[in-house]
């Protein structure tokens, strides 16, 4: 928390944003303004809601922060990028960028809200370091509805390619440096991004259609229709890395393609040993580099997964329950740093305290469970039954206010 205290114009809300950060790394079962306020030791959740609604702070230079401790703490000459989006389901039609849309936290087409993240993921560790809200063309549409969820009316539609693209440009303009980028079909299918990442001498990984078109020394084909011309002998047995199973292996086969733009392009295909599936891979690097390598950048992708696995559960990263723009951006700022400051702990326990003989080594789960055992607040039950006076007031005066509502609009 000293490394972001300077971000706070006055010393309530950096104490309280410490509350805060505090309360997501707790074991309560719902992470709320209220229920972390009550945990705090606060009289009412009013603080925790100032904090992130109209409290002077700047939640990007938080960002910038949090983007430091990662990269610095968990730094890695071999650390992949990973771009990926996640969906949280929301009610209604006012929190900032809801709509029904695809997400991949429910499988299907739901009323949801969607963020593309930035995840910094090398051999010690991996956390997020940036993100991006995506606001769809229906609310970039209407002004009006964008001025009543706190983004400005001349808000422009981007893509999550080109959000991606925004959030790797800063990583490299804060003088950070990265060898890879790793990303799903709707960043590989993008020639843009694709092109931007060539231009700052970024390799990639970037998964794409099995209908996509590449293009080689006999002319362009579908990815699946170069997949059957590989010859048995080509597919190499790999591991895409260490899972909670074991070694991920798979077959791959990797051709080269003739593009005009300077650069070594490849497209590297996986097969599953069981089924046979087959996933495509559109590749780039500067220079040639060997299977080996291109492998390890495909296997980065599933660390974003476990980011989002690890900040939703541990750090409360989807439990937000607010609807304007700037109130989701500190949430999921400080969420970030919660996780990160897990991730680091891990990667410095497991570097300067190597498990003993027949206990395995301490996970993010585990250090939350210690932590909050030591900095559980002890309350006593005048401050719990203050609580339960509180909620069931506020509980009347909302129904109160319903029933009138109610009343006014029958007649």
């Amino acid at each position: 928390m000293g490394r972001i205290a300077g971000r706070f114009a006055r010393v309530e809300p950096r104490r309280r944003a410490g509350r805060l950060v505090l309360g997501l790394l707790s074991d309560l079962p719902r992470k709320t303004c209220w229920s972390i306020a009550e945990w705090a030791g606060e009289a009412t959740p009013h603080g925790m809601q100032h904090l992130l609604c109209r409290a002077s702070w700047d939640a990007d230079a938080v960002r910038d922060d949090v983007r430091d401790y990662v990269v610095e703490q968990l730094h890695d000459d071999q650390a992949v990028l990973v771009v990926d989006e996640t969906g949280d389901l929301k009610k209604g039609t006012h929190t900032v960028g809801v709509q029904r849309q695809y997400t991949g936290t429910a499988g299907r087409i739901e009323n949801a809200q969607v963020a593309v993240y930035l995840v910094y993921a090398g051999e010690r560790g991996h956390a997020a370091v940036d993100r991006e809200l995506y606001i769809p063309r229906s609310w970039t549409c209407d002004p009006d509805r964008c001025r009543a969820a706190g983004l400005d009316e001349d808000t422009v539609f981007a893509t999550k390619p080109e959000l991606a693209a925004r959030m790797i440009g800063r990583f490299l303009d804060a003088g950070h440096r990265v060898g890879w980028v790793a990303g799903d079909e709707v960043y590989g299918g993008n020639p843009k991004l694709r092109s931007a990442l060539e231009e700052r001498q970024v390799g990639y990984v970037l998964a794409i259609a099995c209908s996509a078109e590449a293009t080689t020394g006999a002319g362009k084909f579908r990815s699946d229709s170069l997949a059957a011309k590989v010859p048995k002998w080509a597919w190499q047995k790999l591991s895409a890395g260490a899972g909670a199973k074991g070694h991920r292996f798979y077959d791959w086969a990797v051709i080269d393609l003739a593009e005009p733009r300077p650069g070594c392009h490849r497209l590297l295909i996986r097969r599953n040993r069981t089924t046979g599936e087959l996933a495509y891979y559109r590749c780039w690097s500067p220079a040639s580099v060997p299977l080996a390598t291109l492998v390890r950048v495909a296997g980065s992708r599933w660390r974003v997964e476990e980011t989002f696995q690890a900040g939703k559960g541990l750090a409360g990263l989807d439990e937000h329950q607010v609807r304007r723009f700037t109130s989701w951006s500190r949430w999921v700022t400080l969420a970030m740093l919660a996780h990160a400051f897990l991730a680091v702990v891990r990667a410095d326990e497991h570097t300067r305290r190597p498990a003993p003989d027949g206990l395995i080594p301490l996970t993010c789960n585990e250090i939350q469970r210690l932590f909050t055992a030591l900095v559980r607040p002890m309350r006593d039950v005048a401050h719990r039954l203050r609580w339960s006076a509180w909620r069931r007031r506020h509980q009347a005066r909302a129904r109160a206010s319903h029933y009138r509502r109610q009343a006014a609009n029958q007649t």
